[in-house]
């Protein structure tokens, strides 16, 4: 998956510190906000000097563009690799899509996953930017390519009837989504998986009702 480089100094050293700061950088930005977190607060957090931060990764804001970058690639792979495992041409058409939905749900409702968009939500102003460019086009661009072609499949099969992928895709997505952002509140309370369970099934059966031959 290819996704862009925020502007900035090249990211050099030990991959492992990198990996440390980007990850204390989330976890930071995530529970203070961008304008109340300091470098110094992040550099505690990873467990390095504040000099070295700057070395590594440049001022406050390069640094919030790698942290936001670097969560969404880890989220966008998690994603990447539920896709890859639907099946082609799967016996049982609607339990592999309520697999898939199981996994791509379990993906979205990710605690990590909820944490960055409420930064992203929280900061869009402050960075009008960073989700079309960071995170909206190359993370989404590559899932929901992933999942057209696995309609593409789908439909060349017989399986499906649809004219356009990428909207059915967006379609499967929205329908097993449904109302689950707003049931966890942004991701600050659990969803009985009972509820997360009944959102899939009928969004996999709606999805059905229009697409099935």
């Amino acid at each position: 998956m290819t996704t862009d480089t925020p502007p900035g100094p090249p990211l050099r050293g030990r991959v492992e510190k990198r990996e440390a700061i980007l990850r204390a950088a989330q976890r930071v930005f995530g529970a203070k906000g961008y304008a109340a977190t300091t470098m110094d607060d992040i550099a505690e957090a990873a467990e390095v000097a504040t000099p070295t931060i700057y070395n590594h990764m440049g001022n406050k804001e390069q640094l919030f563009r790698y942290a936001i970058g670097a969560a969404n690639e880890r989220l966008n792979a998690r994603t990447l690799e539920a896709l890859a495992a639907f099946p082609a041409d799967p016996e049982d058409l609607r339990e592999a899509l309520l697999e898939l939905a199981a996994n791509l749900t379990r993906c979205m409702l990710d605690p990590d996953a909820w944490a960055i968009r409420r930064l992203i939500y929280a900061e869009i102003g402050r960075f009008p930017d960073l989700f079309a460019d960071t995170v909206n086009r190359p993370g989404r661009d590559a899932s929901l390519d992933a999942l057209a072609g696995r309609m593409a499949q789908l439909a060349h099969a017989g399986r499906l009837r649809m004219d356009d992928p990428a909207r059915a895709g967006s379609h499967f997505i929205a329908l097993i989504w449904a109302d689950l952002d707003a049931e966890s509140a942004l991701g600050t309370r659990p969803v009985p998986p009972d509820a997360v369970r009944r959102t899939e099934r009928t969004g996999v059966d709606a999805f059905l009702r229009a697409y099935a031959p």
